[in-house]
């Protein structure tokens, strides 16, 4: 949570911790078994809707988020960080895989108060603004924390 109240001096204190590979392979799959966890509500009244199975929705839903997502995170990341070294030298690309994948995991909880609001009340503007602060906070915490690892290789 001190993510949401100061995003650049919590990712400069986990960059500060040293390249760990392994911890950030855990935030990345922890972000996305909570956000699959989180799309539960709305595949359950997804099927309740349209009478599609509920056990193949979540199946797919599974697959897509510890396959897919995962691997989209990784090119995302690497993308990014081949932007950044055309204009800073010095930052790896573990630093950009940090921000990201520490963005995506401390933006959750608006993920799965999405998800909630998904599934109790349907598409709407209401399901749409939390949709919206989402995304708002991960690409917030993401720019402070590429923020806070170039400031630390600069």
């Amino acid at each position: 949570m001190r993510t949401w109240r100061g995003p650049r001096r919590v990712v400069a204190e986990l960059a500060d911790q040293g390249r760990r590979e392994d911890r950030a392979l855990v935030w990345l799959f922890a972000a996305c078994g909570l956000i699959f966890v989180a799309q539960w509500p709305r595949l359950v009244r997804v099927a309740h809707e349209t009478g599609a199975d509920l056990t193949r929705l979540m199946t797919y839903d599974l697959l897509a988020w510890i396959f897919v997502w995962p691997l989209f995170f990784y090119i995302i990341a690497g993308l990014s960080w081949l932007v950044i070294r055309l204009f800073r030298r010095g930052v790896t690309a573990f630093d950009a895989r940090l921000a990201l994948f520490w963005a995506f995991l401390a933006a959750t909880p608006a993920g799965l108060l999405y998800g909630l609001q998904a599934g109790l009340n349907g598409p709407g503007a209401a399901t749409n603004l939390v949709g919206a602060v989402w995304i708002a906070a991960f690409l917030l915490f993401w720019a402070q924390g590429l923020r806070a690892v170039i400031a630390r290789r600069s």
